[in-house]
């Protein structure tokens, strides 16, 4: 189908859509939204494909209307400001992650916790997401993106990495601490970055011998291959974890590491998984161990997590596609074939 490059509000745009819950998504042709009061279009460069974006895609998450457009790590200019957005201008470089706008007087708004506003705004489920040419959101999701950062390079950042980030720095882990990151995939390739970049002692954790150079690689000075052996005795061998962050999404694996974890050692979880975990109130209590999850952040905390990336030189490895060919990236995601970030691009 033939299409414009590029938004405009005289002519209709790209947008990759998903017709019905578990439908594939296909490139279509759209109106131009314009943005109401408090909103800004941007001119949408960048977008990761999440491995939540299936989530909306199937229609899992509450007010979710079919077609839909998904898309969360959203990284490109502002095109246009809505009647009384202050603070940003047409041309600024911006990106929108999973926390895609709030009610702003609820409780957690109040405290700067919007990220658990009951009517948190996810893009692709409450407004159509970044696969696409541009997209309007609220001015209150915005974060800056750093000069350091490609529009490619900011884009899974604002999902994934402010995920593992803000799970980090917001742990008991302190530099030299212990800690070790289950799982080298989309988020644990990034966890084990920022961890190094944290100052932490960093141990990798994954199946299989291959994946020991690239844990070295990406900066894990230890690693440990859960198909050889117990993995709590061998983070107990290095001293225990302070903390253990779980991007994996095998609960038996989390479940694991817990006799792993040191005095007063946390369990950080954030790869999402249906199924239970198999821990027992006594190997809490023994040591004062902590299990809890983390989800993702504001707009402000993805400001900190580019900053902080472009500063430090922690990067996701991706790898771009056109906005054309973003159902074969949501493919090779969904297989586990990607590595480890796929970013899919409209060509500015």
């Amino acid at each position: 189908m033939a299409a414009t490059s590029s938004p405009s509000s005289d002519g209709p745009q790209r947008a990759v859509r998903v017709a019905a819950p578990g439908a594939e998504p296909e490139l279509s042709e759209v109106p131009v939204r314009e943005p109401g009061p408090g909103a800004v279009r941007i001119a949408v460069e960048a977008c990761g494909v999440c491995h939540s974006d299936l989530l909306i895609a199937s229609g899992a998450l509450p007010r979710t209307t079919f077609p839909v457009t998904p898309g969360h790590e959203i990284a490109g200019r502002i095109d246009t400001l809505g009647e009384g957005v202050e603070g940003w201008k047409v041309g600024d470089r911006v990106a929108v992650g999973w926390y895609g706008g709030s009610c702003g007087r609820c409780d957690a708004c109040r405290s700067g916790d919007g990220i658990h506003c009951p009517q948190l705004q996810v893009p692709g489920a409450a407004y159509p997401g970044g696969y696409a040419d541009s997209v309007v959101v609220p001015a209150m999701a915005l974060a800056a993106i750093p000069g350091e950062l490609t529009a490619a390079e900011a884009a899974p950042l604002a999902c994934a990495g402010i995920t593992v980030f803000n799970a980090l720095r917001r742990s008991d882990a302190r530099p030299g601490d212990t800690v070790a990151v289950l799982g080298l995939g989309g988020l644990g390739h990034l966890g084990v970055q920022f961890a190094r970049a944290m100052g932490m002692r960093t141990v990798a954790i994954a199946r299989g011998a291959e994946k020991e150079p690239l844990a070295h690689e990406l900066g894990a000075e230890h690693y440990i291959d859960s198909t050889a052996g117990d993995v709590a005795q061998a983070l107990r061998s290095l001293g225990g974890a302070k903390v253990v962050l779980a991007t994996v999404t095998n609960a038996d694996a989390m479940s694991a590491t817990v006799d792993g974890l040191g005095r007063r050692g946390e369990l950080v979880i954030v790869g999402v998984s249906p199924d239970r975990l198999a821990i027992s109130p006594l190997q809490l209590i023994s040591g004062d161990r902590k299990v809890y999850g983390h989800s993702s952040g504001t707009a402000v905390d993805i400001e900190d997590t580019l900053r902080f990336a472009a500063r430090t030189g922690v990067r996701a490895w991706i790898e771009q596609v056109p906005l054309e060919e973003t159902a074969a990236a949501v493919a090779k995601m969904t297989g586990g074939r990607a590595r480890f970030r796929m970013v899919v691009t409209t060509g500015r």
